[in-house]
């Protein structure tokens, strides 16, 4: 307990050194391609010299990185400039050229802002939101925020007067599309962004600009959605119906013959779907023409049959062939646009059972990137840490108060694990060279507080908020963040009603604990008798095994004013004597497991046929879908569990002695305990990506699981929330061991 106070007081001295406001006005701007510091400054009326006092990491002179976030100061003093931004890219790659004239046209009339020529006041009404007062007016959010400053840090409220700015019309025919250049297309079940941007020879950038209403945070693609997609090359050629044309640029030396070799097309062929080679007196170097491809049906290229894979900068021929365990004439066979030459963006198609050093999820493949090897020191990240530490309900100089509060607050006790754990992980990253900015704030579990906090600060200089604990504070802080793209890490359970975007909801749920444990069951299940013992409280997991295990026996539970248990008589009917028998037990309740158990424990190794002893010895394994606190009462024992090899799936494992127990123990003078050693999983995970990459954002959507001494991450998107943890490991106990089982 004295280590706790330790880092109790350690605590305090952080927190009121966190609480420290700014009196400077400041805002942030993210850098796009081809600015420059002059240009920024310019564009908001500040000196280079101002820009460079508040970015330390920037040199004069130097070329500015993209997506790198600037503070600028005394920005709400002045109106930034007109910005333009250049046709999208992705990491300097140009866009595609059959859509890259339509790309242009459309950002150009997107994104060259324009002065109001007048405002409109506009009274809020009830449930009115921001997104429908823009449609209302034919405006973007962004646009009425720009005009309405506190909507950056404050949620639309009911009788708020806004101003709504008023533009000139423009007149539409500028901006019409050649539609027959582009088509409709309806999307079908198992199909993803990245199967159809491969159909179609696109990038996913230049989808994402032709179809602006898609999702930029999540990969969903709902079946039925229509996209606006270009034409593929070929399709005004006679028999379309069954015959697809691929573009095909003239290398040098190329002839009639190697074409043949290598398209399968006669040279007259070529020459009718080409006239302009008689024009031009035979194949010229650089010509683009079009060559016949085997048409696939519209459901071919789908998730049944294929993953995908989209290429990377710098990526060359034997990079990918090794990767992938393929040859360079494998991979062409399944992407003949590799013929016209790599290019970061492609995406390219792989066999469904295709293996190598990289992780599928949802059909795409993900690069195995290890964060150790990857980090960048130039990035300097900036962490909030918004805990409730409730240092106004402290006497500092009363030691046993202080501990029987430590002992007994689960707030407190929770924020002083997961920030001790935290502490060392900073430790740990400034060992790599990584510098970071913390700030940390004591929110009391209280919402005006929390609001207070996040309003002072100048959120838009910090890369992550990591907590607050309650759900209240949580909302509040994912809105206040939303604003400036900024995540927040929910560091325990924590379930909403509402959708938060920006949330990383780092615990994962009891439903994807549960998925965990059926499948663990059903790969290493051979003809085992399957048994679910589930009290009142959990007839829908009860429903949810037997789904999955349609043979499954139930055993009724007997549940009166007092007493809670099973019959043992009908339960030693179920038993099989030649199979084994695997026991489902789903309760929240104490006594009634502590009875169970015993049972099966009694069962366990007996013999049911006294008659003949020598028949088959009973074998009871017992498992759970939700290992809950009441299978941690002391009544049950530890000796029964181990005997039945008691299974469930898990947040945490028991955390090795590894570099951080050392450091831990070296800090505090003790072991950590499963908070400390969440929070050093979580901060340390945190901050090797945005060591990585400033921007956890980005990083999820191609990271894929991380794993250090007590957890495992592997986020994914939510289509109207979050980012979910979807990893969980599965333990059991093992001759009085707890052990992690896969």
């Amino acid at each position: 307990m004295k280590n706790l106070v330790k880092i109790f007081l350690t605590l305090s001295f952080s927190v009121f050194l966190g609480c420290k406001a700014l009196g400077q006005k400041f805002t942030t701007h993210s850098v796009k391609q081809n600015e420059t510091l002059y240009s920024i400054s310019k564009r908001y009326g500040v000196s280079q010299d101002e820009i460079l006092k508040y970015n330390k990491e920037l040199k004069k002179g130097e070329p500015l990185s993209i997506n790198t976030i600037l503070v600028i100061p005394n920005a709400g003093e002045v109106s930034a400039l007109p910005e333009r931004t250049e046709t999208t890219k992705r990491n300097n790659e140009p866009v595609d050229g059959a859509v890259e004239e339509l790309v242009n046209r459309i950002i150009n009339d997107s994104v060259v802002k324009h002065e109001p020529i007048g405002f409109v006041n506009h009274r809020v009404g009830k449930k009115e939101t921001l997104y429908g007062i823009a449609k209302e007016y034919g405006v973007t959010e962004e646009e009425i925020k720009k005009y309405n400053k506190e909507l950056y840090s404050s949620q639309l409220k009911r009788k708020m007067v806004i101003r709504v700015p008023k533009y000139k019309k423009v007149d539409n025919d500028q901006n019409t599309i050649d539609v027959g250049d582009y088509e409709k297309y309806v999307v079908a079940p198992k199909e993803t962004r990245w199967s159809i941007a491969h159909k179609y020879g696109i990038t996913i950038d230049s989808m994402l600009v032709l179809n602006p209403s898609l999702s930029k945070t999540s990969n969903y693609l709902q079946v039925g959605y229509e996209l606006l997609l270009p034409k593929i090359a070929g399709t005004s050629v006679d028999n379309q119906e069954t015959q697809l044309y691929t573009s095909y640029t003239v290398p040098p030396k190329m002839n009639f013959y190697r074409l043949e070799k290598e398209f399968g097309v006669k040279s007259d062929e070529v020459v009718r779907l080409n006239p302009e080679i008689t024009e031009r007196g035979g194949l010229k170097e650089g010509m683009v023409i079009r060559l016949p491809e085997t048409k696939l049906n519209p459901g071919e290229i789908n998730t049944e049959n294929y993953i995908f894979y989209e290429v990377k900068p710098k990526q060359n021929e034997f990079r990918l062939t090794r990767k992938f365990g393929m040859s360079w004439e494998e991979l062409i066979q399944l992407n003949p646009e590799l013929r016209a030459g790599l290019k970061a963006g492609m995406v390219l198609k792989l066999p469904k059972n295709q293996a190598g050093d990289f992780e599928v999820r949802n059909s795409l493949v993900l690069d195995k990137i290890s964060l150790l090897d990857s980090i960048n020191v130039d990035n300097k990240p900036k962490i909030m840490f918004l805990l409730p530490f409730r240092l106004d309900k402290l006497d500092l100089n009363n030691r046993e108060t202080v501990e029987w509060t430590i002992e007994n607050r689960n707030s407190l006790k929770y924020s002083l694990g997961l920030y001790s754990g935290a502490l060392v992980a900073l430790d740990s990253i400034k060992s790599l060279g990584i510098s970071v900015d913390v700030k940390t704030f004591d929110n009391r579990l209280d919402l005006q507080r929390t609001k207070e906090i996040l309003q002072r600060e100048n959120l838009g200089s910090y890369n992550a908020i990591f907590g607050p604990l309650d759900i209240l504070s949580l909302k509040e802080a994912s809105t206040q963040a939303a604003g400036y793209n900024l995540p927040v890490i929910a560091p325990v359970p924590a379930k909403s009603d509402i959708s938060l975007g920006n949330v990383f909801f780092s615990y994962t749920e009891e439903e994807t604990l549960r998925e965990h444990m059926l499948k663990f069951v059903t790969e290493k299940r051979k003809d085992e008798n399957i048994i679910i013992i589930a009290d009142a409280e959990n007839i829908a997991v009860k429903d949810t095994i037997l789904n999955k295990f349609p043979t499954a026996k139930i055993i009724e539970v007997k549940e009166e004013e007092e007493n809670i248990g099973i019959n043992r008589d009908k339960l030693e009917l179920q038993l099989s004597e030649e199979l084994g028998n695997w026991v489902f037990v789903e309760s929240d309740n104490f006594k009634l497991i502590s009875s169970v158990v015993s049972i099966l424990n009694s069962f366990n190794n007996s013999v049911l046929d006294i008659e003949n002893p020598d028949a088959n010895k009973v074998m009871v394994r017992m498992f759970t879908t939700d290992k809950n606190n009441a299978f941690d009462n002391e009544v049950i024992s530890s000796t029964h569990l181990s005997n039945l090899r008691f299974t469930y799936p898990s947040v945490y494992r028991d955390a090795p002695s590894d570099s951080f127990v050392k450091r831990y123990k070296a800090r505090f003078g003790d072991i950590p305990d499963k908070f400390a050693v969440r929070g050093f999983d979580l901060t340390y995970d945190l901050l090797l990506k945005l060591a990585y990459k400033n921007d956890l954002l980005e990083v999820s959507k191609y990271i894929g699981e991380t794993q250090y001494s007590g957890s495992k991450f592997d986020y994914e998107k939510d289509i109207s929330s979050g980012y979910y943890n979807k990893a969980s490991y599965i333990i059991g106990y093992d001759n009085m061991f707890i052990k992690e089982l896969e």
